[in-house]
C-alpha cells in the first residue's frame, strides 16, 4: 500500500518516512520546551547607517519604523531539549520596520537573514516558520582580557568579525533603550521557489513571531562598546553567499550605539507563528 500522509501532522521531505520530527513535533516523551531550556547568550550590536541602503533590504509593503538603526545579533544556544541537549548558534541582521498589509498593520524587527551552524534548525525554521536561514560556521565567542570576539565563516573563509569591549553589568531599563516599545515581534518573508517554473514562487508571504514567551527568563544583562565588520568577498570565496555578504559590508556605520549581552533560559516552540496579510 502506498504511503499516505495523515492530516494535522508535520511533514517535510522526505515525506515517505512518516511524520517529521523537530521542535514542534515530538519524537520522544521528553518535554521539548520549558522554563528549563534552552540556555542562550544573545549578543547584539546596534549602529546607525545609510537609510536608503537599509530600505533596499525591505520587501514591498514594508517601511522603516524608526531611525536607520541596524542590529547584528549573534545567539549561542546550549541544552536544547528538542536536540536532546545539544546546541547550535545563529546570527542575523534586523531592521526596525512596519508591515502595511491589506489586513494587518504590524511593527517589528524585520529579519533580513539568519545564518546558523546546524542543518536541523535551518530546515525546520525555513519550512515550518518561514525564516530566511542559511548555513555558516559560527564558533563560540572568544573572551580574553575583558574583550570578546565573535566570527562567522564559510568553509574557512571568515566573512564577519564582531568585537566587544568595556563590558559592564546593566539594568533592564538600560537594555530597553535599544527596543521600540511598539515592536510586536520578528517579521520575516517566506519565499519558496516553484520547481521547473524558475523565477516563480511556490509560496510567498510575510510572517510574524510574537515576542511574548511565557517560558523565557532573563538571567544576566550586560552592556558595552562594540563594532561589527562584514568582509567583502569574491564568488570564488563565497560562491552562494558573496552577494549577501557584500551588501552587508556596504552598510557602513555612521554611529556605533553600543552592544548588549542578554543571557536567558527557557523558550517557546514558536507554534504561535502566523501569516500576515
Amino acid at each position: 500500500m502506498p504511503f499516505k500522509m495523515l492530516p494535522g501532522k508535520f511533514y517535510r521531505m522526505p515525506v515517505n518516512f512518516g511524520q517529521s520530527l523537530g521542535p514542534r513535533q515530538r519524537g520522544s516523551d521528553q518535554v521539548l520546551f520549558s522554563e528549563h531550556g534552552p540556555k542562550a547568550t544573545n549578543i547584539a550590536v546596534y549602529f546607525r547607517t545609510n537609510k536608503k541602503k537599509l530600505e533596499a533590504l525591505l520587501p514591498e509593503r514594508f517601511v522603516m519604523a524608526s531611525d536607520p538603526i541596524a542590529c547584528v545579533r549573534a545567539t549561542y544556544l546550549k541544552e536544547i531539549p528538542w536536540l536532546a541537549g545539544r546546541g547550535y548558534n545563529h546570527m542575523g541582521l534586523t531592521i526596525p520596520a512596519t508591515f502595511k498589509g491589506k489586513r494587518d498593520l504590524v511593527t517589528g524587527e524585520y529579519l533580513t537573514i539568519l545564518w546558523e551552524n546546524l542543518c536541523d534548525p535551518i530546515i525546520t525554521g525555513r519550512e515550518d516558520l518561514g525564516y530566511p536561514k542559511i548555513y555558516c560556521e559560527l564558533p563560540e565567542p572568544v573572551l580574553h582580557a575583558g574583550k570578546m570576539h565573535c566570527t562567522a565563516s564559510w568553509l574557512g573563509f571568515k566573512f564577519m568579525d564582531l568585537h566587544i569591549s568595556n563590558l559592564r553589568e546593566a539594568t533592564a531599563k538600560e537594555i530597553g533603550q535599544f527596543s521600540n516599545p511598539e515592536s510586536e515581534g520578528v517579521l520575516t518573508y517566506k519565499y519558496m521557489p516553484r520547481t521547473g517554473e524558475w523565477g516563480t514562487a511556490d509560496t510567498e508571504y510575510v510572517t510574524l513571531t510574537p515576542f511574548k514567551d511565557p517560558y523565557k527568563k532573563v538571567t544576566e544583562l550586560w552592556m558595552g562598546d562594540g563594532s561589527v565588520q562584514f568582509h567583502k568577498a569574491t564568488w570564488e570565496e563565497l560562491p552562494t553567499l558573496y552577494n549577501i555578504v557584500n551588501v552587508l559590508s556596504a552598510l557602513k556605520a555612521t554611529e556605533w550605539l553600543g552592544i548588549t549581552i542578554v543571557k536567558t533560559v527557557g523558550a517557546k516552540d514558536y507554534s504561535d507563528q502566523r501569516i500576515l496579510m
